[in-house]
């Protein structure tokens, strides 16, 4: 007997942006492949798609429009369309695969892991007025029940016919709500409704698990710990040594094993500032590369990467030349990142609070060596494999940094033990979680 496919939620500026959800979402889809069944895509459309004419209707998914000339109009509207709508629900419609548009090469991979795609025009967001108006998740009626629908992120929509299941990552806004811009009271309700009505809950850390079960009271048998997995295009993770050397010399005119490096949005839980500080207070005269978008309350961050004392001149080919000893890369695609990433002396990654953090595991499966925080889920994925450090202690990142800077046998040790931890967070064995939930749900 076949299978009726799994159901993942995605927004088409996912694949556009390349958000982690997106990548989590992937995951999840060529999780459920593995496991026997089908993975379609519940889309939520930022233009309204026409699945009449299949060669308009692809068009129409890619295409990101400008920011209108009024911008309150769209918010406007879509809220109103919310409070319309929610009461009713929505009913999305299968859009024909035309393969009319010469894909992005993200985007390529991010939807080749799905079969079928039902898309409703800013469903997600007219389902989020919905449930701040009335309190109540909006349906959608598939035209056949999948076996299941598993949201990647809290969403205030539930698919009728079939069992619900969410993955709530973290619990952030509500842990430290002084460090996000998120509603608070919006996703304290959300996250309550979901853990009640739910068939189950997903969750990426045993950290993460016992902070919903504590803050929430939730009993243990409502939730699973499946971790993530780290999946890097292997075009860029085969590439030689030498070709990843020449681009970092030419492409970021780097040294090849001469910087350090830092991934991730400029947002206060990510502590640049910090890490900015324990950079110079180390003293090295290796690079500091911040790779990541602009993130928010990050005006102290971008005046520390400014900061004069990291601007030194230097003598190249009889030329002098400006060098910035900290420098801000705002927007890579992926196989570039994995290159900076491959070629970094180690990865510092001092957050304060991470759900997963799967920078740090992308890194340790490179043989990046890392240095990382103390605190919250970070010292589960990293295990004996990094530098572990208070990331609230300047003084403490400061001479961690300095021990990187100076032995080489401790980077080699470091870089063999990421490889082996990374191993536990395979693509192989996070199927094998995610099958045996599933069987488990639907027996």
């Amino acid at each position: 007997m076949t299978r009726p496919p799994a159901l993942f939620d995605l927004s088409n500026t996912a694949w556009r942006m390349g958000t982690g959800i997106a990548t989590y979402a992937r995951n999840l889809a060529l999780a459920a492949r593995a496991a026997g069944y089908g993975a379609d895509a519940l889309v939520s459309s930022d233009v309204t798609v026409d699945p009449a004419d299949p060669v308009l209707s692809d068009v129409q998914l890619f295409d990101f429009r400008p920011e209108p000339v009024l911008p309150w109009l769209v918010p406007t509207l879509g809220a109103i369309r919310g409070v319309v709508r929610t009461p009713f629900g929505f009913s999305p419609a299968r859009l024909p695969q035309a393969g009319a548009v010469l894909r992005p090469p993200a985007a390529a991979a991010q939807l080749a892991a799905f079969t079928d795609f039902y898309v409703g025009t800013r469903m997600f967001e007219a389902a989020r007025t919905g449930f701040y108006v009335y309190g109540r998740f909006a349906r959608i009626r598939m035209p056949q029940p999948p076996a299941l629908f598993h949201a990647t992120h809290p969403l205030p929509v539930r698919v009728a016919g079939a069992p619900n299941i969410v993955t709530i990552h973290d619990l952030v806004p509500l842990r430290l709500p002084y460090m996000t811009l998120d509603n608070k009271r919006y996703f304290y309700r959300l996250v309550k409704r979901h853990l009640a009505d739910a068939d189950h809950i997903v969750t990426v850390s045993e950290y993460s698990k016992r902070d919903i079960m504590a803050l929430f009271g939730v009993p243990e048998t409502r939730i699973t710990n499946t971790y993530q997995a780290v999946t890097l295009p292997q075009q860029a993770v085969d590439r030689s040594d030498d070709e990843v050397a020449n681009d970092i010399t030419h492409l970021f005119e780097l040294d090849p094993g001469g910087y350090y490096l830092f991934v991730g949005a400029l947002e206060p839980k990510k502590n640049v500032g910090r890490l900015i500080d324990a950079y110079a207070a180390s003293g090295s005269r290796r690079p500091l590369v911040i790779a990541g978008g602009a993130g928010w309350q990050n005006k102290q961050e971008l005046e520390r990467i400014r900061d004069p004392r990291f601007s030194n001149y230097r003598l190249v080919d009889s030329t002098i030349s400006k060098f910035e000893r900290v420098r801000r890369i705002e927007y890579l695609p992926l196989q570039q990142l994995v290159t900076l990433m491959r070629g970094a002396r180690a990865l510092l990654f001092p957050s304060v609070f991470e759900g997963f953090g799967l920078p740090v595991l992308e890194a340790m499966s490179l043989g990046t060596p890392v240095m990382t925080s103390n605190t919250t889920s970070l010292p589960e994925v990293a295990g004996d494999a990094a530098l572990l450090v208070d990331p609230q202690d300047v003084g403490a990142m400061a001479r961690a940094i300095r021990r990187l800077d100076n032995d080489n046998d401790l980077l080699g040790e470091l870089s063999r033990r990421g490889r082996r931890q990374a191993t536990l967070f395979s693509m192989e064995a996070y199927q094998q979680r995610i099958a045996a939930l599933y069987g488990r749900l639907l027996g």
